[in-house]
């Protein structure tokens, strides 16, 4: 592999397409541990896709020679203090995509995130005893795990993003 940065982009948003092939397979089988399968797989896409868009910014801070050029996470190089100090093009942009709370960006980086915090069981009212034993209750509804095509979606949106700035990173 060639020690440039846009090698790695490359090869994380192709595991990201191997892992999501792996998870449309563990959605379509009948095995009895499919559900552990398609975790699995969907966690793996998250973690090359937030792989790929580190990436993506470690080619834009190598391309203007940044000082963050080496940070290990996209936060420490998507943020207000490295654009007032190096203001590009392509870091706005991303930071802005990235603070749009509906974004593809913005939900990448929000599951990533989620795979990092520590599960929680849902919370418990005190019990009053002066309160029958018997209530009804109403089932919170817990969130759907993300779906292939999302993850595929995202994927998309990225490629077309990292061709677009490859475009206007590339000296003529």
């Amino acid at each position: 592999m060639a020690h440039e940065p846009y090698t790695r982009t490359n090869q994380k948003i192709f595991f990201a397409g191997l892992a999501l092939e792996s998870l449309r397979k563990a959605e379509d089988g009948a095995v009895a541990n499919a559900p552990a399968l398609q975790q699995a797989e969907r966690e793996a896409v998250l973690f090359h896709l937030y792989g790929a868009v580190l990436g993506l910014c470690h080619e834009i801070t190598d391309y203007y020679k940044l000082a963050s050029a080496a940070a290990p996470r996209v936060d420490l190089i998507l943020n207000q203090q490295v654009l007032r100090d190096s203001p590009t093009p392509e870091l706005s942009e991303l930071l802005e995509i990235a603070q749009q709370p509906q974004s593809w960006l913005a939900q990448l980086l929000a599951a990533h995130a989620a795979l990092h915090r520590p599960p929680q069981a849902p919370k418990k009212a005190k019990v009053d005893p002066t309160l029958p034993l018997i209530e009804a209750v109403s089932v919170e509804e817990q969130a759907a795990p993300l779906s292939s095509a999302d993850l595929e979606g995202w994927r998309q949106d990225l490629k077309q993003l990292v061709l677009r700035y490859r475009e206007s990173l590339s000296e003529c």
